[in-house]
């Protein structure tokens, strides 16, 4: 399998609750749903959907579970939506339990092992392993070298700080652009391919 990491970006790299305004708040981040106008559903939707349906298992930190575990189950008819309740999920977490894991089907994952259970994953045949939102574990996929595919939607805004994928640790990771498609809305949506 391989590791997709699937992000809204902005233009000064920030992925920091695309979504909705009470998403994610930390940092006193106030521009929650930055993203929502920049969406095309022929373009966007198109891109994630195939991707979708080339994997199998979806992978996410705490917090994007739970925003995902309250919105998805109660939706469906299309190919992306049938597509993430069904798949197997995983999400790190030090905090949840098995009570909380209640988006089935889905299995908790302890910190400590988080990188040696995507290392074995990846092990595994089959397609891509999913993964959006979940900031801090990207950081940690991206150090380890865990990260076969970047989808980024750069979208045409400059948000002045908030989380980001990208660690200040010094460590070049060369990337081949494999497409770009163009949505009406001014955004990018690019795939690159990790040079090996």
């Amino acid at each position: 399998m391989k590791t997709l990491i699937t992000e809204f970006i902005s233009l000064d790299g920030v992925v920091q609750a695309p979504g909705g305004a009470n998403e994610d708040t930390d940092g006193g981040f106030s521009h929650g749903g930055w993203s929502m106008k920049y969406f095309d559903p022929a373009v966007m939707g198109g891109m994630y959907a195939e991707l979708a349906a080339k994997s199998d298992a979806l992978l996410q930190g705490r917090r994007t579970y739970q925003v995902s575990a309250a919105a998805w189950p109660s939706r469906s008819g299309d190919p992306f939506t049938d597509w993430i309740n069904r798949v197997q999920k995983y999400v790190v977490s030090d905090t949840l339990t098995e009570k909380d894991a209640i988006w089935n089907p889905t299995t908790i994952i302890r910190g400590a092992g988080f990188l040696k259970t995507v290392t074995e994953l990846r092990a595994r045949p089959g397609g891509f392993i999913y993964v959006y939102g979940s900031a801090t574990m990207v950081r940690s996929l991206l150090a380890a070298d865990l990260v076969d595919e970047l989808l980024l939607t750069i979208e045409p805004i400059i948000l002045g700080g908030g989380k980001t994928i990208f660690a200040e640790n010094g460590r070049a990771m060369p990337f081949v652009l494999e497409s770009t498609a163009r949505a009406s809305t001014g955004a990018q949506v690019c795939r690159y391919v990790r040079a090996r």
